[in-house]
C-alpha cells in the first residue's frame, strides 16, 4: 500500500508523462481515429481544405455543383466516458506496475488526447457496485481530477460487477458517445448488457491483464490470497498440470472476451502490464482508422 507522499508522486508523474506523450505522439492519432468519423449526422456544409474526403455528400455535391461534406455532432463536441474497474483484483501486479496503475496511465493518455481536441471526458468507477461518477466536462483540470480520483479512490464494495456499471452508464448517458470500459473482465453475466451498450454507443473494451495470471513462476510452494474474496491458498508452482490448466484457463478467457466483443460489435484493446501501452494505443488507433477508411 502506497503512503500519501508516494501516491501524490505517482499521480503527478502520470499527469506529466501523459500530457507530454499526447503532445508529442498521440494527439494526431486520436483525431484521425475519432474525429470526423461520424456519430450523429447533423448537417451539410461546403467543402473546406483539409476535410476528410470520406465525408463528402455526393448527392448534395451533384445537385449544387460544388463539393459539400456531411457534418456530425462530434465535430462540434465529442464526449468520452471512461468506465474503470477499481475492484481489488486491479491491485495485482508482478512487474513495475499493477493493473490499476496501468489503467490509470491509459485513461490519462486518452483523456488528455481528448481535451487536446476540445472534447468532453467523464469517469465512472466501479467494483461490486458503482462507487463514483464524474460527469463529462472539458479541460485539463477535469483530466487531473479523473487521474486523482482513480489513483486515490478507496474501493468500498467487494467483487466485480461489470453489468451494474454498464446499466448505470445507460441511465446517466442516453446520447451516443464513445465509451471505454476498463477491466480485467473477471466477471460473468454482463454479456447481454454489453451488447445493449455497444448498440447504443461506440464501445471499446480495454482488457488489462498481468502475465502471472496466465503463467506461474517456477518457484515451488507459494501462498496466495485472493484480493477480492480474501481466501488464502497454497499452491505448488512446479506442478506442471496446474501450470498448464492456468494457462489454458487464461487463454480461454481471452478468447471468449474477444468473441463476445466481435459478436456485439464492440472493439477490444488487450493490454498486459508488461506491454508498451503507448505503442499498443497508437497501433489500436491506426487500425481503427484503417477499418473506418475501408467502410
Amino acid at each position: 500500500m502506497l503512503n500519501q507522499k508516494e501516491l501524490e508522486s505517482k499521480v503527478r508523474h502520470i499527469q506529466i508523462y501523459s500530457r507530454k506523450a499526447v503532445l508529442e505522439m498521440l494527439a494526431g492519432e486520436y483525431r484521425s481515429s475519432f474525429k470526423g468519423m461520424g456519430i450523429e449526422f447533423e448537417d451539410v456544409r461546403g467543402y473546406q481544405h483539409g476535410d476528410d474526403v470520406r465525408s463528402i455528400d455526393w448527392n448534395v455535391t451533384a445537385r449544387i455543383g460544388r463539393p459539400h461534406v456531411k457534418t456530425f455532432m462530434e465535430e462540434r463536441e465529442l464526449t468520452l466516458y471512461f468506465l474503470v474497474d477499481v475492484s481489488a483484483s486491479g491491485e495485482f501486479g508482478s512487474s513495475e506496475m499493477s493493473k490499476k496503475e496501468v489503467m490509470a496511465r491509459i485513461v490519462a493518455l486518452l483523456a488528455f488526447a481528448s481535451v487536446h481536441n476540445h472534447d468532453n471526458v467523464g469517469l465512472i468507477l466501479f467494483a461490486g457496485d458503482v462507487e463514483f461518477h464524474l460527469p463529462p466536462r472539458k479541460g485539463k483540470n477535469q483530466v487531473m481530477r479523473m487521474v486523482d480520483h482513480l489513483m486515490r479512490h478507496p474501493t468500498k464494495s467487494k467483487g466485480t460487477n461489470v453489468k451494474a456499471a454498464l446499466e448505470y452508464f445507460q441511465q446517466v448517458r442516453r446520447r451516443r458517445c464513445v465509451a471505454f470500459l476498463f477491466s480485467d473482465f473477471l466477471d460473468t453475466g454482463y454479456e447481454r448488457t454489453l451488447g445493449d451498450v455497444a448498440h447504443a454507443h461506440d464501445l471499446i473494451c480495454v482488457s488489462i491483464r498481468d502475465p502471472r495470471e496466465s503463467e506461474l513462476p517456477s518457484a515451488g510452494m507459494l501462498e496466495f490470497r485472493d484480493a477480492e474474496s480474501g481466501e488464502l491458498r497454497t499452491i505448488d508452482c512446479k506442478d506442471g498440470g496446474l501450470r498448464a490448466r492456468l494457462t489454458e484457463q487464461s487463454e480461454r478467457h481471452q478468447r471468449q472476451l474477444k468473441d463476445l466483443c466481435h459478436e456485439v460489435n464492440a472493439e477490444l484493446l488487450d493490454i498486459s502490464t508488461d506491454d508498451d501501452y503507448l505503442y499498443e494505443i497508437i497501433q489500436f488507433f491506426r487500425e481503427r482508422y484503417t477499418r473506418s477508411a475501408d467502410v
